[in-house]
């Protein structure tokens, strides 16, 4: 095996590996089919449609009808994505992308700007408005106690009178101005509140949809290993028994061929929701990439997790999956790897990989336990 070969078949997936030792293939030249493969149809339309995702401002409503152009024109001809002239163009709206949302951004967060400024004008005048009152009062207050009532200076309290009557009236005035630009600031302020709740709806909104896959709902396998990360976390301090469940639908090129990518996708957003809807709150599962799924089923005993899987199998193979006027019988494999029996979860996850693989050289339509059970 020749230093080159080793290289290359160290970047291979297990599948690809496993199908090189059993094919016995030991040449760069003999690995090259099994590559190609990688560049199925459908790996090319999964990726042009993550491609358009891509593109797509994510806050701003802004679209460019060039864009659609170019990814309608990729639609009918998936090798242009492998065309130097489209991906520039690609890379140019993506940069476009982050310009109009970062354009949209600093927009909408301007308007906390102005409301910062906006209160800092009113209190102002409040301030000012009331101290100028106070020297009104102030002064007259001196005046009151600088009179000598002993002398009945009659002339003196009539004239300290008046002044008390406009320093009154003129406070009056001043207060009811500064009351009237606080109720108006009372209402900009709340349309700005609006505006910022609204700004932070989308932005939770934006976040909350780059986690999950456009096509299934399920995280995406960025979210996906940003959730294990914590879940490994856990299992170290506090034990928390885990199984990495990978799944993988069978066949699912030939319904590819036979009913077209449209049905394709229905059942891949179909399994998904089988998947999403029986596995609980604190589990994830996850889109892994294709039609490969994974799951973190966590558990305390082992019938539990045996639970798990019979009831995702016996829902697959009991019913039809629907497109149109056609009911499609389909099935899936999967291997299974407990965390506790592994020393880090990318050995589970290997594992997992390997018992998949497994089930689908004994047949498929079967899921595969480290412990040698099969269902």
């Amino acid at each position: 095996m020749s230093k080159e070969f080793e290289e290359i078949f160290s970047r291979l997936t297990i599948l690809e590996k496993n199908e090189i030792t059993k094919s016995k293939i030991e040449t760069v030249v003999d690995i090259i089919p099994l590559l190609l493969e990688r560049v199925s149809k459908d790996n090319i339309d999964e990726l042009a449609a993550i491609l358009k995702q891509s593109v797509l401002p994510s806050i701003c409503s802004k679209t460019d009808d060039e864009i659609e152009q170019v990814f309608e024109s990729i639609d009918e001809d998936k090798n242009l994505l492998f065309d130097k002239e489209i991906q520039k163009k690609i890379q140019r709206f993506i940069e476009q992308r982050f310009a109009r949302d970062k354009q949209v951004v600093i927009q909408r967060t301007s308007d906390i700007s102005k409301f910062v400024s906006l209160m800092g004008q009113y209190l102002n005048d409040a301030i000012t408005s009331s101290g100028s009152g106070s020297k009104n009062v102030l002064s007259i207050k001196e005046k009151i106690q600088s009179i000598d009532l002993s002398n009945d200076n009659l002339l003196q309290l009539s004239d300290l009178q008046t002044e008390l009557i406009n320093a009154a009236s003129s406070i009056e005035s001043e207060m009811n101005t500064v009351s009237n630009k606080l109720q108006t600031g009372k209402t900009k302020v709340q349309e700005l509140e609006e505006k910022v709740n609204s700004l932070e709806q989308e932005l939770a909104k934006t976040k909350d949809e780059s986690m999950k896959d456009h096509l299934t709902g399920l995280l995406t396998r960025r979210a996906y290993n940003e959730e294990i990360k914590k879940i490994e976390s856990s299992y170290k301090r506090h034990n928390t028994q885990y199984a990495v469940v990978f799944f993988d639908l069978d066949f699912f090129k030939k319904v590819n061929d036979t009913y077209g990518h449209e049905c394709g996708d229905v059942i891949l957003s179909t399994f998904a929701k089988i998947l999403e809807k029986n596995t609980r709150d604190h589990d994830i599962v996850g889109r892994y990439g294709g039609e490969e799924f994974v799951a973190i089923v966590h558990f305390n005993l082992n019938r539990e997790l045996l639970q798990y899987l019979k009831r995702i199998k016996t829902i697959v193979t009991a019913n039809n999956f629907k497109y149109k006027e056609h009911e499609i019988k389909v099935t899936f494999s999967a291997g299974v790897a407990i965390r506790a029996n592994h020393e880090s979860y990318n050995s589970a996850l290997q594992k997992a990989d390997m018992l998949l693989f497994e089930a689908k050289e004994n047949g498929r339509n079967q899921i595969k336990l480290e412990d040698g059970k099969t269902i």
